[in-house]
C-alpha cells in the first residue's frame, strides 16, 4: 500500500470483521485474531520500527518513534481492554474519526480494520450520493466529478483524437546564408538602413579620443582667458 503496510495476508481490503471481537478479554485472543485474519505481520512491522527519537523530544517524554501501523474502527468504546495493549494497533470509534489517524501526515491508504457494526454506521454518520447523513446536519457525501476516472483511456481514445488539432512539426534551423533581418544586431544592415550611422559612430569615437578632448579644453581656457581680459578692458576705460 502507499503507506507500506504489509498486507500479503490479508484476504480482502476493506477488511470487515465481526462484532464478536469487541467480546475478547485477553490480549491473547486478540494477538490470535490479527494472525488469522493476517494483521499481524503489519504490527510486527511496527515493533521493528520503533527506535529513539533524534532531538531534544526525548527528554520530553517523547523518547521513542515509531511507524503508523492498522487501525480497528469499533461502533463503540466497549471491547478495548484485550486490544489496547498491543504495541502498533490503534483504537478508534467510528462516532469520532480523526483524519489525522485516518491518514497521518497528509498520506491516505492507512490499513483499517472494521468490525461490521462500525462499517453499517458509515452511512448513517457520513451520509451518501443521494441522502443526506442522519448525524451532521445537510451533510452529504460529494458526488463525483467523472463518472470514469481511467484518465489515461479517455484522452487515447479515437473520440478525443478525432477533434485534437495535428501535431506540429518542429520549425527548420534558419540557414547560415539567410539574409540578416536584425539591423540592431548586423552592423551592414543598420548602415543600409541609416547611412548616417557611420558618420555618428566616427564622431563618436572623435570625442573620445582624449588628444581631441585635451585640445578643446585648452581652446576653452583660451577663449575664457580673452574674455576676462576684454572684459577687464571695458571697464576700465567707463
Amino acid at each position: 500500500m502507499s503507506r507500506g503496510h504489509k498486507i500479503e495476508n490479508v484476504a480482502e481490503v476493506p477488511l470487515v470483521v465481526e462484532d464478536s471481537v469487541q467480546g475478547y478479554e485477553k490480549t491473547k485472543e486478540a494477538v490470535a485474531f490479527l494472525k488469522a485474519v493476517g494483521a499481524i505481520d503489519d504490527v510486527n512491522r511496527v515493533n521493528d520500527s520503533r527506535e529513539i527519537r533524534a532531538g531534544r523530544g526525548k527528554m520530553r517524554n517523547r523518547r521513542y518513534v515509531a511507524r503508523r501501523g492498522p487501525m480497528l474502527v469499533m461502533p463503540d468504546n466497549k471491547g478495548t481492554r484485550a486490544f489496547r495493549n498491543i504495541f502498533g494497533l490503534d483504537l478508534a470509534n467510528v462516532n469520532a474519526l480523526n483524519l489525522l489517524h485516518l491518514a497521518p501526515g497528509g498520506h491516505v491508504g492507512r490499513f483499517i480494520i472494521w468490525t461490521k457494526g462500525a462499517f453499517e454506521k458509515l452511512d448513517s454518520i457520513f451520509g451518501t450520493f443521494t441522502e443526506a447523513s442522519a448525524v451532521k446536519k445537510g451533510f452529504m457525501l460529494p458526488a463525483p466529478m467523472l463518472t470514469n476516472t481511467d484518465v489515461t483511456r479517455i484522452m487515447q481514445s479515437e473520440e478525443v483524437r478525432r477533434v485534437l488539432k495535428p501535431k506540429k512539426l518542429q520549425p527548420k534551423k534558419a540557414s547560415r546564408f539567410t539574409k540578416p533581418s536584425n539591423g540592431i544586431r548586423n552592423r551592414r544592415l543598420r548602415l543600409r538602413l541609416n547611412p548616417f550611422q557611420k558618420k555618428e559612430s566616427t564622431m563618436a569615437k572623435g570625442l573620445r579620443n582624449t588628444k581631441n578632448r585635451d585640445a578643446r579644453r585648452k581652446a576653452k581656457i583660451v577663449r575664457v582667458t580673452k574674455a576676462k581680459k576684454a572684459h577687464a578692458s571695458g571697464a576700465k576705460k567707463q
